[in-house]
């Protein structure tokens, strides 16, 4: 039993420590997932053509809009030195919704050997990304290309559903 107790309290420390390393807008955006509340996190970036092929025609605007209870947190990422992207997320219907928040991550290299391959200690591969939390915890991560906004909004309904059964 006391290996058992030992082990949890090991692995508990190692991930604080390695919650304690995260850079700014990681701790930002695990504050943000924190409360009991739906959040969907989105990485992207402004010359990405999947990116914008989501964005085009206002979907991500109305899906935003539509789901008022869900927090939305668009994280720039790789964005090759181009901003933040705001001005096109403005073009495209996104900024001003009171549940959307914009960040970026400070390093915007898209070379292999330089750019942020995680975030919040979790993989980040490719981008577009999409994860969806439930009181901080990741329930669902679409970590590969273009969003079915069908089948994100029934992922938000099932993050909703009664996990503890």
């Amino acid at each position: 039993m006391k290996r058992l107790v030992w082990l949890a309290v090991y692995f508990g420390s190692l991930v604080l420590s390695r919650a304690a390393e995260w850079l700014p807008v990681e701790k930002q955006v695990a504050e943000a997932v924190a409360p009991d509340q739906t959040s969907v996190v989105h990485f992207w970036a402004p010359w990405c053509p999947n990116c914008n092929a989501e964005l085009s025609n206002e979907t991500w605007a109305k899906f935003i809009s539509a789901n008022p209870n869900v927090k939305f947190i668009f994280v720039t990422v790789w964005s090759r030195d181009q901003g933040d992207g705001r001005a096109l997320l403005a073009k495209n219907g996104i900024a001003k919704q009171k549940n959307f928040r914009l960040v970026m991550h400070p390093n915007t290299s898209t070379r292999v050997d330089e750019k942020a391959t995680s975030f919040m200690g979790l993989p980040l591969t490719w981008i577009p990304a999409t994860w969806v939390f439930r009181s901080g915890k990741l329930r669902y991560a679409l970590n590969y290309g273009e969003l079915r906004f069908p089948v994100l909004q029934q992922l938000l309904k099932d993050t909703e559903e009664n996990w503890d059964r």
